[in-house]
This record gives structure tokens, sequence and C-alpha cells, in this order.
């Protein structure tokens, strides 16, 4: 009997996949550019992706720093900034690896409330900035749109958090935030008018290159000495360097691709929104969260993977009774709803 071959909708990747121009750059080898480093240091840069990023954004190149995705820069600048015992502010309901990263310094954790919305959740600003003033954080983790709840934080208010966040270095995780958002006017903005802020982004998400683990990361006046300590003076892995660069000159394929994503989301929150029992939540991401009644979790699971279909059920406080799912394909979002109607329904 051959063994079903599954359809992972429980890891945020993207199902419709890379550009066709990222593939040209792969199906035309230059070995120079394998077994050489970059030169790119010759001409007052780090690479000329980060320089291409640096036009785009509007920002001195030496302000792009470039990672092993996102993740690398996430953890590269705790290691960098935080010492045993020093606080760092991480959002409640978070992504489980800026945890882990905190204790690898033996740094403090102090959460901060992400509150659930009829619809959505949202970031409790007026706590966030009581909890700056009393526990006085080294550092502060922000997520916008966060992982799981795909909720994010308006600029508006954002800025006004900043505003109060003093000496401590603060890193706005924005790896899914151009799913719904792909103006960039803003971080110039941003990085220029708050010092010890970092914008980290990624070409996993958006750009479906998780693969090849690129990420960036967008950085205020005053972390130099992360700069420092980030740097790869032999450069850059140089072919993930023009895939990326393929990926960013491909607008019109990821705008279609775009669409079709945010059409999903909306048929996902509205779909679930007319289950008995089921409340999805808005999301600003290529994933939607979604309260399910506790006592089908295993039943539905088990059903979804009889079908092939692997989501993500939570198992974390105050999240035992939710699942995630990642948005793939359009022909894959509907298997999924189907799936879960004929549960409800048998």
């Amino acid at each position: 009997m051959e063994k079903k071959k599954l359809i992972y909708l429980d890891r945020n990747e993207n199902h419709y996949g890379p550009a066709p121009r990222c593939f040209k750059v792969l199906s035309k080898p230059n070995f120079n550019k394998l077994s050489a480093y970059s030169r790119d240091f010759s001409r007052g840069i780090k690479s000329r992706l980060s320089e291409r990023l640096a036009l785009d954004f509007g920002i001195e190149e030496s302000r792009v720093l470039l990672g092993y995705g996102g993740e690398d820069i996430l953890k590269q600048i705790v290691h960098c900034q935080l010492q045993k015992g020093d606080k760092i502010l991480i959002p409640a309901y978070s992504w489980w690896y800026y945890k882990a990263i905190a204790e690898e310094v033996e740094g403090v954790k102090v959460e901060y409330p992400l509150t659930k919305g009829e619809k959505t959740f949202y970031y409790d600003v007026d706590e966030m900035i009581r909890l700056v003033k009393t526990e006085k954080p080294k550092m502060i983790l922000v997520a916008s749109p966060n992982n799981p709840t795909g909720n994010a934080i308006d600029l508006s208010e954002l800025k006004r958090f900043l505003n109060s966040t003093g000496d401590a270095v603060v890193v706005v995780d924005e790896a899914y935030t151009v799913f719904a958002n792909p103006d960039t006017s803003y971080v110039k903005e941003l990085v220029n008018n708050y010092h010890n802020l970092l914008v980290v982004r990624t070409f996993s998400k958006y750009y479906a290159l998780a693969g090849i683990r690129i990420g960036f990361a967008l950085m205020g006046t005053n972390l130099a000495k992360f700069s420092r300590f980030s740097a790869r003076y032999l450069g850059y892995n140089r072919l993930s360097e023009r895939i990326a660069l393929a990926a960013l000159d491909s607008d019109d394929y990821y705008s279609e691709m775009r669409v079709k994503m945010l059409d999903d989301i909306e048929m996902f929150f509205n779909e679930f929104s007319a289950l008995p029992g089921f409340t999805p939540y808005k999301s600003l991401a290529n994933f939607i969260l979604v309260e399910i009644p506790q006592e089908i979790k295993v039943p539905l699971k088990n059903h979804l993977l009889s079908k092939g279909l692997v989501i993500k059920f939570m198992d974390e406080d105050n999240l035992r009774s939710h699942v995630r799912i990642s948005i793939g394909t359009q022909e894959e979002n509907r298997m999924l709803m189907d799936a879960v109607k004929e549960f409800v329904n048998s």
C-alpha cells in the first residue's frame, strides 16, 4: 500500500515556491562564484545584496546586516547585547525560539501580554510601557506580525512604545510583515529616528526561500557594536545572494501570490467563523490561529492525517485549544477546509 504523501500546513512555509527567476540563477551555475570569496569588499560594501537592500530601503549599506535567516540574526543580537542576569521583554504567545536564545545567555525573561479581542489579538502598549519603566530591560523583542497570533502592532503605537524604551535595544521581528503590508517606506524613518532599533526581515516566508537561509536586518545608528559582532569578513553565500536578488526583481510574481494568500486568509476566517465552537482570529501573516473545542483535538488531528493534512495543534500555556494553519496553495487550503467541515458534520 502506497504511503499517503502529507501536505504540511504547520510550518509557515510558502507552498507557492520561489519566483521563476530564482530557478534561472540555479540553472546557470558559475563555478567561480562557488570556489572564490566575494570581492564586494573592494567597493567598500559587505555584499551586492546588502547594497541592493540599502537602495530599496533608502539607508546606508553599512546599516544593512545579512544573516543565515532571520533566526540567525535574532540569535546574534541576543548573544551580542544580553548578558547573564539582564532582562529581556518577550511577547506572550510568541515563537518559542525567543525564550530559547534568551536562556542561552542566561537572560531573565519578562513576558508582556497580548490581549485577546473578539476577532484579533492586540498589543497592550500601555502595559508594555509600564513594564519598561518597572523592569528596566536591556532588550525588548516585538514580533509584528506575531507568531502564532497573527496580529501586528500599529505603526503609531509602535512609535509611542519606542518613545518609552530609553537605552534598551529593541528588536522588531518582521518575518511575516510583507504578506499584509508590502510598504517599506516607514522602516527608514524608524531606524533613523530610533537609534537602538533593529528591524529583522527574511527571505524565508514571503519570498518562499526558507531553504536557502538568508535574512537581513536594518539597524539604528547606536548598534555599531552589533555591526562589528555580526560582520562576515570573507563575505556571504554568493549563490544565496544571487537567488535573493532574483526574488527582489520578481514583484509581479509575488504580488499575484500575495493576493491569492490574502483571499484564502479571508476564506478561512469566514468559514471557520460559521462553524459551531470554532473561533478564528484575524491574521496579517501567512497563517491563521483558530480556537477549537478542546475535546475534538485528537479526533480532528487523526481525521486530518487520514486525509494527508498536517496542521499545528498548539500545546502552550493559554493556547491548548488552538490550531495554527499555514496558508498553502488555494487547492491545499480548500482541501483542508473541506476536511474540517466533513469532520464537523460527521
